[in-house]
């Protein structure tokens, strides 16, 4: 008997050793690690979707110090004579993708809530909270996402505050933190649903119970900031002024600092983007008004059922988030009314991005575009709307979001259409560095799978 299991593991580890042999002679990259880009990487062959200058049947892409060196057809383009040449002849190349809201780093385990670090209760307002300060570089779900092609994410508190802290944008690997964390932050959510009303005991209650009252609480948040603003001009003002020799009183006091108030101010300054979440009609226009009132910028999140106002959405000229597109219909709804409204909002002019709003189901990004093509939204612009649209509202679209000269080498290859389920991702590169394609799922594979 124990020579018979001797003999089993022999055969699983000669199998497994195949296997490595095979994905190193493919790709050369040790299993535990990104490899440091020492010179420069050419995948040649490969149908290149370049997003900003069309499709380039038979490609050739090159990697040096990090950033894309060159690209183009496999006749135009001159490669290194101390390259890597990596043969992707019948592969998909195309850029890294940009899920535009998650909990990335915020949560592990849903249901061990010493793991989840979402959403601060003790206040709606919150805005001086930031994100940055919590993400968890280590976490698990980070490698599930990066090997489907996700290379960028924005981060976010859950929508159960009004205010409740600040978005960062991070890339998918590095050392630390610091490397992952791209845009520290980068916006600011504001929310405006009926997910952000407290259910406490009328002798308990200190936070608003009704749409009314949340408006009312934020309204005087950001006249407070404005306030606050106008202290410190005024504090800034007379301390240059000289002082009189005979009146004490004269000397400038700087007024008390206050942080929420003061991470407030690079959003009435117009500095930074709001994300303003509201889904119906009604809680959508009361939302605007807020920011039309204080002249905040601001990109539109969670509208999945705000159809009869759509041209209203398209008047505003701001960009729209959406999804998860799976999301059911309301009883007053058609069928089709999530999974269309892709299309009918790209139909009125608006730039729209995708977003999985997850942790765990980041990887299903790119199907979110696949079936909005489904209902109507034309394929070019839902590859657009998980690379390019993103990057711009990001700010990053000088180096994100594209396969063009110049740009962040962040690079997928996959067997197909990268809004297919069909497709697998065979290779990701970030920052230039190839990515270990293993994750927790792939090592218990690994693991158990021929005992």
């Amino acid at each position: 008997m124990k020579k018979a299991w001797l003999l089993a593991i022999q055969r699983a580890l000669l199998k497994t050793s195949s296997l490595v042999l095979f994905a190193t002679a493919t790709f050369s990259l040790p299993p535990n690690c990104a490899m440091a880009q020492d010179k420069p990487v050419v995948l040649t062959g490969g149908k290149l979707l370049t997003v900003t200058h069309g499709t380039i049947g038979n490609g050739v892409l090159v990697i040096a110090n990090g950033k894309i060196a060159a690209v183009g057809p496999t006749t135009s383009v001159k490669i290194p004579h101390d390259s890597r040449v990596i043969d992707v002849t019948g592969m998909t190349v195309y850029p890294g993708l940009i899920d535009s809201e998650t909990n990335l780093g915020l949560i592990e385990i849903s249901a061990e809530q010493s793991t989840n670090d979402t959403i601060e209760m003790s206040d709606e307002i919150m805005p001086n909270m930031h994100v940055h300060e919590a993400f968890h570089a280590e976490s698990e779900l980070i490698p599930v996402a990066r090997i489907n092609g996700i290379t960028n994410a924005i981060v976010a508190p859950q929508n159960r505050d009004t205010l409740p802290g600040q978005d960062a944008f991070i890339q998918l690997d590095g050392k630390s933190a610091q490397e992952m964390l791209q845009v520290k932050d980068v916006a600011m959510p504001l929310n405006f649903t009926g997910e952000q009303r407290r259910n406490e005991s009328r002798e308990k209650r200190k936070f608003p119970a009704t749409r009314m009252g949340m408006a009312a609480q934020l309204r005087q948040a950001f006249l407070d900031a404005q306030d606050y603003k106008q202290k410190w001009t005024d504090y800034q003002s007379k301390k240059t002024e000289p002082a009189k020799a005979d009146d004490k009183k004269s000397a400038a006091t700087a007024p008390k600092r206050d942080l929420k108030l003061e991470a407030l101010l690079p959003y009435l300054e117009g500095k930074k983007p709001i994300v303003l979440a509201a889904e119906s009609p009604s809680e959508l226009e009361t939302a605007v008004g807020l920011a039309h009132e204080f002249n905040l910028k601001f990109v539109l999140n969670h509208i999945s059922h705000s159809q009869p106002v759509l041209d209203y959405v398209a008047g505003l000229k701001a960009a729209v988030i959406v999804g998860p597109i799976y999301e059911t219909p309301k009883e007053n709804e058609r069928y089709d009314a999530v999974y269309s409204l892709p299309a009918q909002l790209f139909k009125r002019g608006v730039k729209i991005a995708f977003a999985s709003f997850d942790a765990h189901n980041v990887r299903n990004l790119p199907y979110q575009a696949g079936y909005a093509v489904a209902f109507g939204l034309p394929y070019d612009e839902a590859l657009k709307a998980i690379t390019l649209n993103p990057a711009e509202i990001w700010g990053v679209a000088d180096q994100l979001g594209s396969l063009d000269v110049g740009k962040t080498a962040n690079v997928v290859v996959a067997t197909g259409d990268p809004l297919d389920v069909r497709s697998d991702v065979k290779q990701v590169f970030i920052n230039g560095q190839q990515i270990p394609m293993v994750t927790r799922q792939t090592r218990l594979r690994d693991q158990y799978s021929n005992r």
